[in-house]
């Protein structure tokens, strides 16, 4: 995903913009793995493989959101893992 895509991007639940970007790989102007996190809401929306995936609760992958949130514990804040929403571990 391209940095200047936070920009334009909103939170699919409550329309809040800007969404903060949290780095954890990135590669000149693109961010490889990270996340977008709404503050007004705490829900956290994971990039994979450059990928925003900006899905509604109801249509996410709880295990691929888990897993995601798993292996990159080290580099995503605690806020995330330990109150985001729609899961947390």
């Amino acid at each position: 995903m391209k940095r200047l895509m936070v920009d334009i991007l909103a939170c699919p639940i409550d329309k809040h913009h800007p969404l903060e970007l949290i780095e954890i790989e990135s590669s000149g102007e693109e961010v490889i793995e990270g996340v977008l996190l709404c503050v007004q809401c705490d829900r956290y929306y994971p990039i994979m493989d450059e990928i925003p995936v900006m899905l509604p609760d109801e249509l996410r992958n709880k295990q691929r959101d888990i897993d995601f949130l798993q292996r990159w514990q080290d580099k995503v804040p605690e806020k995330i893992l330990r109150h985001g929403n729609p899961w947390h571990l």
